[in-house]
């Protein structure tokens, strides 16, 4: 059987979070992020594919990695990721879509109700930053931790994706 590789995921666009309570939840981890979205053949954007490079720095250790994403549904994608070499990332840099900038954002990640919470803050927002939740399936609605304010459910919202902000970031309209 061919099972496909799906995250389910719920994203809140949300107040910006207090760092220190962040800091003293259970299995807490900080990183800081950069990812860039590549331009994609013919035939493959075409059809929603997105691909994805990141680096992620924790504790003065790099990785790298690459992430084909397609939707399935408004929280369901069909996610391929795999690691690859500092090399291969400097070489697909140079792939980076027309029209879009590196995202860099900080991610806080802990664990809450039986669910890791990743919470994005971003250089260019004082007020705000993203609340991602990753579920097991489509019918389970995890609990917002009490120290979180949220602005609106943008699960399904395209225009809040990180694709959409690399976007934003090189028209500067962030």
């Amino acid at each position: 059987m061919n099972k496909k590789p799906l995250e389910i995921e719920y994203k809140f666009l949300i107040e910006m979070p207090d760092l220190k309570i962040l800091e003293a939840q259970p299995e807490f981890r900080a990183k800081k992020l950069c990812q860039m979205y590549l331009e994609l053949p013919c035939g493959f954007s075409e059809f929603g594919t997105r691909c994805r490079i990141r680096k992620t720095e924790e504790q003065n250790t790099k990785a790298y990695c690459k992430t084909f994403k397609k939707d399935v549904t408004g929280i369901t994608r069909i996610e391929v990721e795999e690691e690859i070499s500092a090399d291969e990332f400097e070489k697909l840099s140079k792939f980076l879509r027309k029209g879009t900038a590196p995202v860099e954002k900080t991610r806080y990640t802990f664990f809450y109700e039986g669910h890791t919470c990743e919470v994005d803050v971003f250089p260019f927002w004082q007020d705000k930053a993203f609340l991602e939740i990753e579920v097991e399936n489509e019918k389970v609605v995890p609990h917002i931790p009490p120290f979180i304010n949220v602005i609106k459910d943008v699960s399904t919202d395209i225009a809040y994706r990180n694709s959409v902000l690399a976007q934003r970031i090189f028209q500067g309209t962030l």
